[in-house]
């Protein structure tokens, strides 16, 4: 596999742009970009998980009615 490969730096407006070649293209629609030094680092965003997206929500200050906890239905086999 490759690991480095000279690119193209284009200039759109007031953004510059650089053609991802597809050796090295990362997975998703979303990248984090950091400086790191001289050098600048583009890696795929990581998804986030269930648990941390559930720690965002607010608690529900609703009171449920008690619910009846019948037994399953037996199931034909």
């Amino acid at each position: 596999m490759q690991t480095e490969r000279r690119v193209k730096l284009f200039r759109r407006g007031g953004h510059q742009t650089v053609r991802i070649p597809r050796a090295f293209e990362l997975p998703g629609e979303d990248a984090v970009m950091r400086r790191e030094g001289s050098r600048l680092v583009i890696e795929p965003a990581a998804r986030p998980s269930l648990v941390a997206l559930l720690a965002t929500l607010k608690p529900l200050d609703n009171d449920f009615p008690p619910m009846p906890d019948r037994p399953p239905e037996p199931v034909d086999s």
